[in-house]
């Protein structure tokens, strides 16, 4: 569990680096002046995957998170990791959703 944890972390935080690189990119185009964010192609692409499919390993996550709240088992990992996962999600649902990105 505290693998699976870590691993949502990690692509959480590529969900971030994914939306820096969108915003970065988009700035760029509207100049007119883009040859990519990154120069290693693999690299940016990589972020990308793991960044917007962060929102469903994620949300697996939180709800195996909150089975074991409710049969009041004990979470094997740290809490402010679970906090920080739980408002990623939340921040990903506005992000994928709500927003006009």
């Amino acid at each position: 569990m505290r693998f699976f944890a870590r691993v949502v972390f990690i692509c959480n935080c590529s969900f971030i680096m994914a939306v820096i690189l969108r915003l970065y990119e988009n700035a760029h185009k509207k100049e007119g002046n883009f040859n990519g964010a990154i120069q290693i192609q693999p690299l940016e692409s990589t972020l990308v995957i793991l960044g917007y499919g962060a929102i469903f390993i994620n949300l697996i996550f939180n709800i195996f998170m909150v089975g074991l709240f409710i049969t009041k088992t004990q979470q094997p990992i740290a809490k402010w990791l679970m906090w920080i996962n739980f408002l990623f999600l939340i921040v990903q649902i506005y992000y994928f959703f709500f927003s006009n990105f």
